[in-house]
Parts: C-alpha cells; structure tokens; sequence
C-alpha cells in the first residue's frame, strides 16, 4: 500500500511538471522576432479562429495581422508594429509588437487604450508605413485580408 502511495505521489508530480510546460491561455503570447515555429495562415482573419468559441480558442489574440512587402505576396518578417496615441508616429507611444519570421504579430495582452490608436508599421530595414485613421480593433487582418489592402512595408 505504501509503495502504491509513493508510485501515485510520483506520477502526480511528474504529470504536473509536464502540465507546467503547457502554453496556459493566460500567460502572455506575443509574437518575437525570428519565431517561425508556432505562427501560421498569413493573410487570413486570425480572429476567425483566435477566439472564444473558435478552433484556436486556447490562444485568444487581442492584435493580430500579418505584414506583406510591397507585392502584397512576400511576408515582410522582423520588423515592428508601433501603436501611437497620434497619426503618423505622434502623440504617445502605447505599445509595440514585434513580426515574427514568417511576417505575423500578435497577443493575448490587452495593449490598446479603449479610445483606439494609430499604428505603424516598420520594416527590419527601418521603412515605415502609418495607418491614418483611428483605429480601435485589433483584428488587423479582418480588413487587410485582400491583395489589393493588405499591411504592407517594403
């Protein structure tokens, strides 16, 4: 009986330390430079399945998108996605995301003020391109799913 207390005690702690190893869907998930093992479906709404009721529900993203180079067709991975409380790189700096190596960002954290922002988009070259008008979604690809729209940054 011992013996089979002490196996049972063992095998709690080790499915534990695996459990501990898990992505928790509340732990921060941001998207980093180079990281081109866990991003996927560039171009596509990533809501879509990034939600509470969605195929991807263990990672609920808040910002999500992709960036393209200038032929709407190539991802432009490595740069950053800036979020600025002024048009064209103004006013406060709120947050920064950084594109991960196949040209997708994204998070779980709630980094956008309620009243919306402005965000830019650099290269890892240091090309910019400014979205001009408020926005307060974080679902990027919801409307730059298009070839003809997508975030794009030489």
């Amino acid at each position: 009986m011992v013996r089979q207390a002490s196996f049972l005690i063992a095998l709690s702690v080790i499915l534990l330390a695996f459990a501990g190893c898990r992505k928790s869907p509340h732990s921060e998930q941001i998207s980093s430079h180079n990281w081109e093992t866990e991003s996927h479906h560039q171009g596509e709404d990533c809501s879509g399945c990034h939600n509470s009721g969605g195929s991807a529900h263990e990672y609920l993203w808040v910002v999500s998108g992709t960036v393209y180079k200038n032929d709407s067709v190539t991802p432009n991975p490595n740069g950053v996605i800036n979020f600025w409380t002024g048009p064209l790189g103004t006013g406060n700096l709120v947050a920064t995301l950084e594109v991960d190596g196949y040209g997708n960002f994204y998070t779980n954290s709630a980094i956008l003020p309620a009243a919306g922002c402005y965000p830019q988009v650099r290269s890892a070259v240091g090309n910019v391109q400014n979205m001009l008008t408020l926005n307060v979604s974080g679902s990027c690809n919801l409307c730059h799913s298009s070839k003809t729209n997508r975030i794009r940054v030489e």
